[in-house]
């Protein structure tokens, strides 16, 4: 483990940052103030994940970071490097985030005025988060609908009372902060006697992608570094394809840590020299990796917290690879707990989505019901839709143990003539809804149902039974009502 005396004896036998372009971030990292208040993080082995990849997985814990995230390593490090004028006049950030914390926390250790800028919408558990680090140091200004407004807000204060904006990613200081991960990773790695393949990184703007790559590659250029982005949310992908800043049109918001329209210029920069690949996820992955993180760690990690895991399963998959050594950053675990249920449903990869039309007659949707129990589907969640007086829509959802076996439900479904035996009025029309993510994030299930086997087909056809017996009354009325007029 690096001892702090380490740092500092590293730090005082090179000379201090100079003036010079593009930054020493070999120099930068070494001199990091970071270790006045980031912890050095341990480096932990993940034997689920290990197991189920066939490679050896070590996770790098950011998330044990007294403010849960790895942001307190470059803010501070930014903070403690302004020059005494500017630590009296203070510092502002806009953020609603993890940055917010990190500067509220940096705040209180260094004794500086800070005012973080947030939102008018912002939830309480974020005001209350940052509060808590920065206590009397700090001022929350809550401003404007939007962040852009936030952001605007931000930058008057700047202009006005002369305070120091305190950058997410895009600055020097706080890149080579967030690159001392990268010096902890090698030299808690040195000793292993195994060599180490291959790092995986989250990367919203890229301050930390940039700093670990800058160290990992001037150091041990043979690991490689793999940014990992959500993939709606890819700037820093785009931008190294293109060859330039690229400003996406809009982001997802579900990987929230890390959904950045335009990544930094100097992040850019770093990134294009240093960073060997990127990966990029879908939002089932990154709910996966969630629940992988916690069966190893029994950590709650936040989406763009576990980015690096879900890029790593990916890129270790794809590839076919095994026997190989990774690290994973574990960048995060600030997760809002209302969003829990939506991660579970969606970490489970193999629930089902389909949408089908039936006959709109009575017992219709038991036999649908029936047919899908022959071949061990068991209905976990649906939504009956009136269409019209001959047909009804139905959208479900089951759990299949694997793909083989959910294609053979969709089959018995599609096929005209019954192998089991059931009669039919032809064959059913079906959709699988599977792999769409707006049928996925659209809240259409109506009905949830629980338990064993039995009960759930108990449940299933009084749900169904109370349904019918609805749109039976709503198609009563509407024939009376054609009737008098």
């Amino acid at each position: 483990m690096l001892h702090r005396s380490t740092i500092s004896r590293m730090g005082a036998a090179v000379r201090r940052l100079s003036t010079q372009s593009p930054p020493n971030y070999r120099r930068m990292i070494l001199e990091s103030r970071a270790y006045d208040v980031a912890e050095q993080t341990p480096l932990q082995e993940a034997p689920a994940l290990s197991h189920a990849l066939q490679n050896r997985v070590l996770l790098k814990r950011e998330d044990l970071q007294p403010v849960f995230s790895f942001k307190i390593r470059g803010a501070y490090n930014k903070m403690a490097s302004l020059t005494d004028e500017e630590k009296a006049a203070g510092c502002v950030c806009c953020s609603a985030g993890n940055h917010a914390q990190g500067v509220a926390l940096s705040a209180r250790k260094l004794g500086i005025r800070a005012k973080i800028v947030m939102p008018l919408a912002t939830p309480d558990i974020k005001v209350n988060a940052v509060r808590h680090h920065g206590k009397d140091s700090v001022d929350i200004v809550l401003h404007g609908k939007t962040f852009d407004d936030a952001a605007a807000e931000a930058h008057r204060l700047v202009e006005e009372e002369k305070l120091t904006m305190i950058l997410p990613f895009d600055d020097p200081y706080v890149i080579a902060g967030q690159g001392t991960i990268g010096m902890e990773i090698l030299q808690q790695t040195s000793g292993s006697g195994e060599k180490l393949d291959a790092i995986f990184v989250a990367s919203g703007g890229g301050g930390m992608l940039a700093g670990i790559a800058a160290w990992v590659k001037q150091i041990r250029p043979s690991v490689k570094v793999i940014g990992v982005e959500a993939a709606d949310a890819a700037g820093m992908t785009a931008s190294l394809q293109a060859g330039k800043v690229i400003e996406l049109d809009h982001v997802g918001l579900f990987a929230d840590g890390a959904a950045v329209k335009k990544v930094g210029t100097e992040t850019f920069r770093v990134c294009q020299q240093y960073v060997d690949e990127m990966v990029t996820v879908s939002t089932d992955e990154i709910c996966a990796a969630i629940k992988a993180g916690f069966n190893d760690t029994r950590a709650i990690l936040e989406p763009a917290g576990v980015l690096s895991i879900a890029g790593m399963t990916q890129y270790a998959k794809t590839r076919g690879l095994s026997g190989c050594q990774f690290v994973a950053v574990t960048s995060g675990a600030n997760i809002d707990f209302a969003r829990l249920r939506f991660v579970s449903e969606r970490a489970d990869s193999h629930e089902r989505l389909l949408a089908v039309e039936i006959d709109e007659n009575p017992g219709a949707f038991l036999r649908l019901n029936r047919r899908l129990d022959a071949v061990g589907v068991r209905i976990t969640e649906f939504s009956y839709r009136y269409a019209d007086a001959q047909k009804a829509r139905i959208h479900l959802s089951f759990h299949s143990p694997s793909a083989e076996h959910a294609a053979a439900a969709i089959r018995e479904l599609q096929e005209e003539e019954s192998p089991l035996g059931f009669a039919r009025g032809g064959a059913y029309q079906v959709l699988d809804l599977s792999d769409n993510e707006l049928a996925k994030r659209r809240s259409w299930r109506r009905y949830r149902v629980r338990g064993t086997s039995v009960y759930s087909t108990i449940v299933t056809t009084a749900l169904m039974l109370d349904e019918y017996l609805w749109v039976s009354r709503f198609r009563k009325k509407t024939r009376n009502v054609s009737r008098r007029s």
